[in-house]
């Protein structure tokens, strides 16, 4: 992992400061998850089978990275032994089998919209367990904890707008350029299904999600091999749906593919929301920390009402105008205090430094003051 004097060169890539190079990864993987809630309903009303759909998800995620592990990070890779085995295991268990099982149980039982929609408590339920494992550390008595804290809020209250008010319409499509497809017409169709239980379902999911987010940070600051870490964590995940899917779909019929939608389906989950977005995502969590990760999470809310709009013909609302505006205002706050957390731990140290080269005692207001930053150092600098 970079330590926070790496050169200039180390932090930049394609003349863009990595600062912006997060910001874009996290807004471009918002795009690829938006498209996967779509993707996967689309398999389930196919007919694929969940167990399967997972399976070949994770085949073809570990296919992806497993190369660019190796030969990438030969030199900055630890020795593996027991212990980060076990730590890869409970990773896999949490992130990949809970998360993604959870998810699609959920789904299956709901609508993407309404999936993408519960999602939004990962922001707060990431926030609630860093600051417990004092991974993001709080000082409500200073503005840039206060910042963080409602800027979480105005994230998950914006996307909360976006589901639930809709208000007047603002935008029609043309109706002849958006014909819905009986295929697409199927997405939301939830009909027969317990709505309450995928309810429990998703929730789970999120649960999973936003220990799987904390979880990774410690795991990194130990094993500074971010692909390494992404391949043995799908590795193991593979392994528990394998088991499981010997034990509950032994029909071979469903380990087939059907149609080319039901491969084109388990295609983008594999390499768009399993390859690529886990060596995006846990590359911004090395650099940027659990919660700037998590916090992104609403937009994709956002991001699924507009592609409605645009691919589905779905009229856009006041609500989706006002939830945006409110997503943007979260996030301008969480980012602008976490820079400002940034900006004091760098004068305090700053200043400690100082007083240690003139042979200084710290002054009691220095000393009694709890220096606040992330527990990966390098991430205060990036956000």
């Amino acid at each position: 992992m970079a330590d926070g004097s790496a050169s200039p060169a180390k932090r930049m890539w394609c003349s863009m400061p990595e600062k912006f190079q997060l910001h874009a990864a996290m807004l471009a993987l918002q795009f690829g998850y938006a498209g996967f809630h779509v993707v996967s309903r689309a398999a389930l009303n196919m007919g694929t089978s969940m167990l399967v759909f997972a399976v070949y998800r994770n085949i073809i995620a570990l296919l992806l990275l497993l190369p660019f592990a190796y030969f990438l990070e030969k030199t900055e890779r630890p020795p593996i032994n027991l212990s980060f085995l076990v730590q890869f295991f409970l990773l896999a268990l949490i992130g990949i089998t809970a998360n993604q099982g959870f998810y699609l149980l959920g789904l299956d039982n709901t609508s993407p919209t309404f999936a993408s929609a519960v999602q939004n408590s990962v922001p707060a339920l990431t926030f609630l367990m860093a600051a417990i494992l004092r991974i993001e550390k709080v000082r409500l008595d200073r503005k840039d904890g206060i910042a963080k804290v409602a800027g979480t809020v105005l994230c998950v209250a914006g996307a909360s707008v976006i589901t639930l008010y809709k208000g007047p319409t603002i935008y029609s499509p043309a109706s002849e350029l958006h014909k819905t497809t009986p295929l697409f017409l199927s997405l939301g169709d939830a009909n027969g299904k317990n709505w309450t239980l995928g309810c429990i379902f998703l929730i789970g999911h999120c649960l999973s999600w936003s220990g799987w987010l904390v979880l990774q940070a410690p795991v990194l600051k130990k094993y500074p091999a971010r692909l390494s870490v992404t391949s043995y964590t799908c590795f193991f995940g593979l392994l528990q749906f394998l088991i499981i899917a010997a034990l509950f779909e032994r029909d071979i019929e469903a380990w087939k593919f059907h149609s080319g939608g039901e491969l084109f389906s388990i295609l983008y989950a594999g390499v768009v929301a399993s390859g690529i977005a886990f060596a995006v995502q846990i590359w911004c969590i090395d650099r940027g920390g659990p919660v700037f990760v998590a916090v992104y999470q609403p937009v994709q809310t956002l991001v699924v009402a507009i592609m409605a709009s645009i691919a589905l013909g779905e009229q856009f609302y006041l609500g989706g105008i006002l939830g945006a505006i409110l997503i943007i205002a979260g996030l301008y706050l969480v980012l602008w205090g976490k820079s400002q957390e940034a900006k004091f731990a760098k004068a305090t140290i700053a200043i400690q430094s100082s007083a240690a080269e003139h042979g200084h005692n710290r002054s009691p207001s220095l000393s009694k003051s709890s220096l606040t930053q992330p527990l990966l150092h390098p991430s205060s600098e990036n956000v």
